[in-house]
Protein backbone atom coordinates (compact mmCIF):
# COMPACT_ATOMS: atom_id res chain seq x y z
CA UNK A 1 0.00 0.00 0.00
CA UNK A 2 1.25 3.46 -0.92
CA UNK A 3 0.19 6.45 1.21
CA UNK A 4 0.23 10.01 -0.10
CA UNK A 5 -0.60 13.22 1.76
CA UNK A 6 -1.78 15.69 -0.87
CA UNK A 7 -1.41 19.40 -0.22
CA UNK A 8 -3.78 21.05 -2.72
CA UNK A 9 -7.34 20.65 -3.97
CA UNK A 10 -6.07 19.29 -7.28
CA UNK A 11 -2.57 18.02 -7.94
CA UNK A 12 -0.58 15.28 -9.61
CA UNK A 13 1.91 13.22 -7.58
CA UNK A 14 4.57 11.01 -9.18
CA UNK A 15 4.35 7.64 -7.39
CA UNK A 16 6.70 5.75 -9.74
CA UNK A 17 9.43 5.13 -7.11
CA UNK A 18 6.82 3.59 -4.79
CA UNK A 19 5.61 1.29 -7.58
CA UNK A 20 9.18 0.21 -8.36
CA UNK A 21 9.73 -0.59 -4.68
CA UNK A 22 6.50 -2.62 -4.48
CA UNK A 23 7.48 -4.68 -7.52
CA UNK A 24 10.98 -5.26 -6.15
CA UNK A 25 9.64 -6.30 -2.73
CA UNK A 26 7.12 -8.69 -4.31
CA UNK A 27 9.87 -10.87 -5.74
CA UNK A 28 7.98 -11.18 -9.03
CA UNK A 29 10.33 -11.47 -12.02
CA UNK A 30 7.80 -11.67 -14.87
CA UNK A 31 4.12 -10.75 -14.61
CA UNK A 32 1.91 -7.71 -14.15
CA UNK A 33 1.55 -4.90 -11.66
CA UNK A 34 -1.87 -3.39 -10.91
CA UNK A 35 -1.82 0.10 -9.38
CA UNK A 36 -5.22 1.34 -8.19
CA UNK A 37 -6.63 4.16 -6.11
CA UNK A 38 -8.85 3.44 -3.12
CA UNK A 39 -10.74 6.73 -3.50
CA UNK A 40 -13.53 7.85 -5.84
CA UNK A 41 -12.25 11.41 -6.27
CA UNK A 42 -8.72 10.46 -7.37
CA UNK A 43 -7.19 8.78 -10.41
CA UNK A 44 -4.11 6.83 -11.47
CA UNK A 45 -2.64 7.43 -14.93
CA UNK A 46 0.59 6.89 -16.86
CA UNK A 47 2.10 9.93 -18.50
CA UNK A 48 5.12 12.23 -18.47
CA UNK A 49 5.82 14.08 -15.21
CA UNK A 50 6.92 17.38 -16.79
CA UNK A 51 5.59 20.24 -14.66
CA UNK A 52 3.81 22.07 -17.48
CA UNK A 53 2.03 18.91 -18.58
CA UNK A 54 0.95 18.17 -15.00
CA UNK A 55 -0.64 21.64 -14.80
CA UNK A 56 -2.26 21.08 -18.20
CA UNK A 57 -3.80 17.80 -17.02
CA UNK A 58 -5.43 19.52 -14.05
CA UNK A 59 -6.49 22.57 -16.08
CA UNK A 60 -8.03 20.55 -18.91
CA UNK A 61 -9.89 18.04 -16.71
CA UNK A 62 -11.42 21.04 -14.90
CA UNK A 63 -12.33 22.54 -18.27
CA UNK A 64 -13.99 19.28 -19.37
CA UNK A 65 -15.88 18.99 -16.05
CA UNK A 66 -16.35 22.51 -14.66
CA UNK A 67 -17.25 23.16 -11.01
CA UNK A 68 -20.95 24.05 -11.28
CA UNK A 69 -24.42 22.60 -10.80
CA UNK A 70 -24.03 18.95 -9.80
CA UNK A 71 -26.68 16.91 -8.01
CA UNK A 72 -24.02 15.10 -5.97
CA UNK A 73 -22.94 18.33 -4.33
CA UNK A 74 -19.71 20.16 -3.76
CA UNK A 75 -17.32 17.42 -4.86
CA UNK A 76 -19.49 16.14 -7.72
CA UNK A 77 -17.03 17.44 -10.31
CA UNK A 78 -14.15 15.53 -8.67
CA UNK A 79 -16.09 12.26 -8.97
CA UNK A 80 -16.76 12.87 -12.67
CA UNK A 81 -13.18 13.99 -13.35
CA UNK A 82 -11.84 10.85 -11.67
CA UNK A 83 -14.21 8.68 -13.72
CA UNK A 84 -12.86 10.18 -16.94
CA UNK A 85 -9.20 9.69 -15.96
CA UNK A 86 -9.58 6.19 -14.51
CA UNK A 87 -8.89 4.46 -11.23
CA UNK A 88 -6.11 2.05 -12.20
CA UNK A 89 -3.27 1.12 -14.52
CA UNK A 90 -1.70 -2.25 -15.30
CA UNK A 91 2.00 -2.44 -16.09
CA UNK A 92 3.98 -5.39 -17.44
CA UNK A 93 6.77 -6.66 -15.19
CA UNK A 94 9.94 -8.04 -16.78
CA UNK A 95 13.19 -8.94 -15.04
CA UNK A 96 11.74 -7.76 -11.73
CA UNK A 97 10.96 -4.23 -12.97
CA UNK A 98 7.78 -2.51 -14.16
CA UNK A 99 8.14 -1.70 -17.85
CA UNK A 100 7.66 2.00 -18.63
CA UNK A 101 8.71 4.06 -21.63
CA UNK A 102 11.50 6.61 -21.44
CA UNK A 103 9.29 9.45 -20.18
CA UNK A 104 6.45 7.44 -18.65
CA UNK A 105 5.70 7.76 -14.94
CA UNK A 106 2.91 6.41 -12.75
CA UNK A 107 0.93 9.45 -11.60
CA UNK A 108 -1.62 9.79 -8.80
CA UNK A 109 -4.17 12.53 -9.51
CA UNK A 110 -5.83 14.25 -6.54
CA UNK A 111 -9.10 15.98 -7.43
CA UNK A 112 -10.67 16.67 -4.01
CA UNK A 113 -7.84 17.42 -1.60
CA UNK A 114 -5.93 18.05 0.38
CA UNK A 115 -6.27 14.65 2.00
CA UNK A 116 -4.38 11.56 3.11
CA UNK A 117 -4.77 8.98 0.31
CA UNK A 118 -4.04 5.29 -0.24
CA UNK A 119 -3.03 3.56 -3.45
CA UNK A 120 -2.97 -0.22 -3.76
CA UNK A 121 -0.34 -2.17 -5.65
CA UNK A 122 -0.84 -5.84 -6.57
CA UNK A 123 1.94 -7.70 -8.33
CA UNK A 124 1.15 -11.07 -9.90
CA UNK A 125 3.50 -13.40 -11.73
CA UNK A 126 6.45 -15.74 -11.55
CA UNK A 127 8.90 -15.26 -8.75
CA UNK A 128 12.63 -15.81 -9.03
CA UNK A 129 14.28 -19.01 -7.90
Amino acid sequence: MIEVATTRGSEVVDITPHVHRAVRESGVIDGICLVYTLHTTTAVIVNEAESGLLMDIIDKIKEIVPAAGYKHGENGPAHLQASILGSSVVLPVENGMPILGTWQRVLFVELDGPRRRRIGVKVIGNQGA
